[in-house]
């Protein structure tokens, strides 16, 4: 490459027990966007965090921009010119979007902040990804796909030489995914460099220059896009073929309903929401960012307040005010936000799948241990989760098998009706397959799901119904023999032009 901006000679970078990072070489070059791959555990969030200055290498030498760099913290990184969007997001939510995009460069006039200003400015940054709301918001009332969008714009808030996007298509739709990659060309032109990292292998041959993979730490390939196909990628990340994946289970019949919301209302005037699921059944969500596909599902199990509306589980009546009460009538929440709302990162991999029911574990108030070994090391079986151990912490798990441990959970529990709000966000080809896997193997089992997914061909691909939502309503319904991927799309953009 004739002008790298970046070059990595023979970096390496050890933790306790585990080699995250081997004698890895290549080069990024001014101005291209370089798409970064890999399975989850594969070394990529070592280095967008060796780059971002949060870990130094413990081997070699890396080059930013002709200079030695080894940024001691991130903000050596932010000075340097490097801008990190990462996939867990680290956001003030007790501060408005407009306060969270210009934290650091607040707006002053004579003196004291200038809220106008600040705001006048978050609105020209949320204009540029596409998010319609007030810069007034406070964080804490946005959900993940909106959340990433506001990381997005803060990114854009200052001229940067390197910007780093780690799954930043993880939870958006195709039109706010073509939005993004508008910016990026736009980015382009103004010869920035983009460090793109995701596992949607899609849509990487639409925005990509060259693509690097790493594999268990090493550095596989660095090779032009335009010369790899996406089964070639898929080699290279996992060392193998993958089958073309298709978990639906034609042979499962859905029988009866497990699960029938009627006129579910959020809020006083809100439109009403019904549906049902049978035993047996999966039944997808889908719509675009702020459809109010998350806001239903949250209300549904307790998680935020609803006006109105009855449910009902296995026939029965049931009211659900808390969490509590849905756990009780036998509903699970895999939330999109797995390591936030879904584990206790610092507990081990027994502890979080046997928390949903410790009576099951004790005898007399006292927590039986033998018995939560051999429980939590029966499912850790069943589901594959790939652990050295049931007592290691599931923070050191990559996503794919975090997101296990957060079905496991449930199932210890005896849940029958399992809700999963984007099951595979961040999480590898490969451990998609797996979650797709054991998606299929539930459902045959009986378990009813719903499943909110911002991935069209995922829900096509495991459902036997989806339902499209738009502007906090449902406005269609496809069975799978109907199943079309325009007229769902058509369906949710539609509906939200219309209003």
């Amino acid at each position: 490459m004739s002008d790298p901006i970046i070059t990595l000679a023979a970096v390496g970078k050890r933790f306790p027990g585990v080699i995250a990072l081997r004698d890895v070489s290549f080069e990024i070059g001014r101005g291209e966007t370089h798409v970064l791959l890999g399975e989850n555990g594969a070394g990529k969030s070592t280095l967008i965090n060796m780059l971002a200055g949060v870990f130094q290498p413990d081997d070699g030498v890396i080059t930013f921009d002709g200079l030695p760099y080894r940024p001691d913290k991130p903000t050596d990184a932010f000075r340097a010119g490097i801008r990190v969007v990462h996939q867990e997001l680290s956001v003030l939510s007790n501060l408005t979007v407009a306060e969270n995009l210009l934290f650091e460069d607040l707006p002053r006039r004579y003196g004291l902040v200038d809220f106008r200003g600040m705001n006048r400015r978050a609105r020209e940054l949320l204009d540029q990804v596409g998010l319609d709301i007030a810069p007034t918001t406070l964080m804490s009332r946005l959900g993940v796909a909106q959340m990433q969008l506001v990381e997005i714009a803060k990114a854009l808030c200052h001229d940067s030489k390197l910007l780093i996007l780690d799954e930043p298509t993880a939870t958006l739709t195709d039109k706010e995914v073509n939005r993004l990659f508008e910016i990026l060309r736009r980015l382009k032109a103004k010869h920035v460099t983009v460090l793109y990292i995701s596992h949607r292998l899609q849509e990487i041959h639409g925005i990509g220059d060259r693509v690097t993979v790493f594999r268990d730490g090493r550095h596989v390939a660095t090779r032009p896009l335009a010369e790899v196909t996406i089964p070639d990628l898929v080699h290279l990340m996992v060392g193998r073929a993958l089958e073309e994946q298709n978990a639906f289970r034609a042979d499962v019949v859905p029988s009866g309903e497990a699960l029938r919301v009627d006129d579910l209302q959020l809020s006083e005037g809100s439109p009403k929401i019904s549906f049902s699921v049978g035993h047996g059944e999966i039944v997808g969500i889908a719509g675009l960012v702020g459809s109010g596909r998350t806001e239903a599902i949250r209300a549904l199990f307790g998680a935020d307040p609803k006006f109105a509306g009855t449910i009902h589980v296995n026939g029965d009546p049931v009211e659900i005010a808390s969490p509590r009460d849905a756990v009780n009538y036998g509903l699970g929440l895999v939330t999109e936000d797995r390591k936030g709302q879904g584990l206790l990162l610092d507990k081990s991999c027994a502890q979080n799948i046997t928390i949903t029911d410790l009576r099951k574990i004790s005898r007399r108030g006292i927590l039986q241990r033998d018995v939560e070994h051999k429980e939590a090391a029966r499912l850790v079986k069943d589901l594959r989760i790939k652990t050295p151990t049931i007592h290691q912490a599931v923070g050191t798990y990559s996503g794919g098998n975090q997101q296990k441990v957060v079905i496991a959970k449930w199932l210890f529990r005896g849940t029958q009706v399992l809700i999963c709000d984007e099951p595979t966000r961040g999480i590898d080809v490969g451990a998609k397959a797996e979650i797709y896997d054991l998606m299929g193997r539930l459902a045959a089992e009986g378990k009813a799901m719903l499943v909110v997914s911002s991935d069209l061909p995922e829900l096509l691909a495991i459902c036997h119904r989806i339902l499209v939502f738009a502007n906090g309503r449902i406005v269609g319904e496809v069975p799978r023999a109907e199943f079309d991927q325009q007229r769902i799309l058509s369906l949710a953009y539609e509906e939200h032009e219309l209003d």
